[in-house]
């Protein structure tokens, strides 16, 4: 660990121009916060400004994390508050030096990004059981009474405290938590100003104007006189171990998962997870030795350094100086601000914690029910307790999903034919044994059965269980033709252990019928058909289901970002070659990705430009020739043209030919790239398609209008690459296109 790294550089000018008014708007910011928090733990209120200033000095300089800022964080005040009702302040300082020990440890075994394991969804549900507890206590204050130490009495007790509020308090408090909601609708050039600031500033002067009868802070001393060495507890030292873990752990995750947010809204230097364990661990050894709060990163403080233009760590640490003045310098003003507009400020903190779209997230991944359970229980338990819960439910619940194989079992065919279809797709074993056997009891004595496994896992005791039916059936009379897509297979499960392999290999569109095998016994199926229809059946097992999560949303009509004209050679497939998928590419293929004059007479490419246009408001033309193409090669057969209907759709394209022959620039760069005859007259025709394209009355109005771009592409079946087009040729390496 390369800790005197993480004496800043000093580049004055820089520092002048960024990071000093960025550290003003976060003192500004951070001050009202860490005497919210100071009070919602209950803490000493110099207790949040001793830990701001360690926060931002000495996280500053040794931490990881150059634009976190780090102070006292609304996502502890839940467990201090216990820790302190239960031990004392002073014991409670104690066990912040322990953990801060406990995190450099964690630093220095470089294990940091393990505390990263913990699921995002509870991580989100923690902080929104914090939120919710933090809502609950302070709605109190804010009514001009007192928080219980636990969540339900909180609620139980909330009719009477209504009943019997102190109007003067919720003046004060109405002011902070109006001002705070309706501060993001503000002119930019107000909201300069954080909102925090301005809804303290402006309470407390109301209140100080109109005498209004609002209690407020009180302070025992000056800062000085707040700094306290910690006290050594009165036994229950097993107690205090626990604290000091959960302290550390979740200090640790909350600081680590700061850091990766903020390491997304810049491009500066990353964030090294191990040292900024280390400075949080120092920060907190600092902060609970001298009286202060425990410190992690904050996302709040750190996401307006970076908006204020922050650079580098100076604007943390200058932060935490400027926090230190005040303490010093203006302690007379803190003891004006009523109780109840920090209230107001913590009711708001603590809502925003609990964010819908976290909700939507949790709902659309599946893990709603981890988020809620996880939600309730840090609020009616305690944070460790509810994380715990709330891992051990999302543990179970990717167990399950890792486990748990998809079992279906159904009739295929008539009746007469007797046939049936058992599927079984993804991990299977023991534990699946049960809904496993009640597919295989559900099939009739005496059928057709085809057993259809896509696995990528298969253990010994779902392999004999399936060996053990199979000789059953058959020696009913039924037959078991067992179709294995995965690498696991039966034979494997009595040789050696079971191990995960992926499912399967074949990747729908991608692979030719002729490489892949439909082991379907269908014999009334002719044999031209069976490839199509063995297809279809392979489609419906194995891809049907994921493919339907995208069409559904398209039931309703299309949207296509392009129109897509090309060959109707076999071998273009538009949608894995532009890497698109249903509801992309409107398109267009006829033999030789033509696009016939207006004088021809044909009416098809135009009918179809027409609705792309009109209809579909798509924003390009793709022209697509492709290498090896037929039409080319009969273009430049020297024969004389027939009477056939390709002869005639062919005439189409002998503006291409003439072109060609004349020394199109798209035909000699072709040269010089190397392609074939057949090739170059292939990239001169997409050319001359583009010009027709171009003169074309509707496409010419769009791309004058600037709706619609029209390109040329030239796929080499050989290499697989597409290269880009233009009217004058490609480029001389014939590169791909980017």
């Amino acid at each position: 660990m390369n800790l005197p790294a993480a004496l800043p550089r000093i580049d004055a000018r820089a520092v002048l121009r960024y990071d000093v008014p960025a550290s003003l708007v976060v003192f500004l910011v951070a001050l009202p916060l860490s005497l919210g928090i100071a009070i919602a733990s209950g803490a000493p209120v110099m207790a949040g400004l001793i830990a701001a200033v360690v926060g931002g000095i000495v996280v500053g300089f040794v931490g990881g994390s150059p634009l976190q800022v780090s102070g006292p964080a609304a996502g502890l005040t839940v467990i201090v508050a216990d820790l302190v009702a239960n031990f004392g302040w002073k014991v409670t300082c104690l066990i912040t030096v322990g953990a801060g020990i406990l995190q450099i440890l964690f630093g220095l075994s470089r294990i940091a990004q393990t505390a990263l394991a913990i699921a995002p969804v509870v991580v989100h549900a923690m902080l929104a059981g914090i939120g919710i507890t933090i809502a609950l206590q302070q709605i109190h204050v804010l009514l001009g009474g007192t928080s219980a130490s636990n969540a339900w009495s909180n609620i139980v007790n909330l009719p009477g405290q209504i009943a019997d509020l102190n109007p003067p308090d919720l003046i004060v408090g109405g002011i902070v938590i109006a001002l705070l909601l309706s501060w993001p609708m503000m002119p930019a050039a107000m909201r300069k100003v954080p909102g925090p600031l301005v809804a303290i500033v402006a309470a407390t002067a109301v209140a100080l104007v109109f005498g209004l009868d609002a209690e407020k802070i009180a302070l025992n001393g000056n800062f000085f006189d707040a700094l306290a060495l910690p006290d050594l507890p009165d036994g229950r030292w097993g107690a205090v171990a626990l604290g000091v873990l959960t302290v550390a752990l979740i200090a640790s995750v909350e600081s680590l998962l700061s850091a990766v947010a903020v390491d997304k809204m810049h491009t500066g230097p990353r964030t090294n997870f191990n040292r900024e364990l280390i400075g949080q661990g120092t920060a907190n050894m600092t902060s609970g030795l001298i009286g202060g709060l425990p410190v992690t990163g904050v996302i709040v403080r750190s996401t307006a350094n970076v908006a204020a233009g922050a650079r580098t760590r100076w604007s943390a640490i200058l932060h935490g100086v400027w926090v230190l003045l005040f303490a010093v310098v203006l302690t007379g003003l803190v003891q004006q601000i009523p109780k109840a507009a920090l209230a107001g400020l913590l009711v708001v903190i603590g809502t925003q914690l609990v964010k819908l779209a976290h909700m939507r997230l949790a709902h659309r991944t599946g893990d709603l029910w981890v988020y809620a359970i996880t939600v309730v229980s840090v609020v009616f338990l305690n944070l460790l307790e509810g994380v715990g819960i709330g891992l051990a439910v999302a543990i179970g619940l990717v167990v399950w999903r890792v486990v748990r194989a998809e079992i279906t079992s159904e009739p295929i065919g008539t009746e007469a034919t007797h046939q049936w279809m058992v599927h079984v797709k993804g991990s299977l074993s023991f534990l699946s044994l049960p809904r496993l056997t009640k597919a295989l009891n559900a099939v009739p004595s005496g059928a057709r059965v085809t057993l259809d496994l896509d696995l990528d896992f298969l253990d010994h005791a779902a392999g004999e269980m399936i060996a053990d039916w199979r000789r059953a059936h058959e020696a009913g009379g039924g037959t078991v033709a067992v179709d294995e897509h995965g690498k696991p297979t039966l034979t494997d499960t009595d040789t050696a252990p079971p191990q995960r392999h992926h499912a399967s290999n074949k990747v729908v569109g991608m692979l030719p019928w002729k490489r892949t095998r439909h082991r379907s016994e269908d014999t009334t199926t002719p044999a031209s058909l069976r490839s199509v229809m063995g297809g279809i059946d392979e489609y419906h097992r194995s891809h049907a289901d994921r493919f339907r999560e995208h069409t559904a949303e398209l039931a309703g009509g299309q949207n296509p970002d392009a129109l897509f004209l090309t060959c109707a050679d076999s071998r273009i497939v538009p949608n894995v070659i532009t890497a698109s998928g249903p509801g992309d590419l409107f398109t267009i293929r006829n033999v030789g990705n033509l696009v016939p004059a207006e004088s021809s007479g044909d009416t098809s490419v135009a009918a179809g430009l027409q609705f792309a246009i009109d209809e579909l408001g798509v924003s390009s033309i793709v022209v697509c020739g492709h290498s090896g193409c037929g039409a080319m090669n009969a273009l430049l057969d020297d024969s004389a043209p027939g009477d056939t209907p390709v002869d005639h759709w062919l005439a189409n394209a002998l503006p291409s030919l003439t072109a060609f022959r004349n020394g199109h620039p798209a035909g000699r760069s072709a040269d010089e790239a190397g392609l074939s005859p057949t090739d170059q007259l292939a990239v001169v025709n997409v050319a001359k398609q583009l010009e027709t394209l171009q003169r074309h009355p509707l496409v010419g109005r769009a791309i004058a209008g600037g709706r619609l771009r029209v390109v040329g592409m030239f796929f080499d079946i050989a290499t697989a690459r597409v290269i880009e087009v233009t009217t004058t040729g490609v480029a001389v390496s014939a590169d791909p296109v980017r």
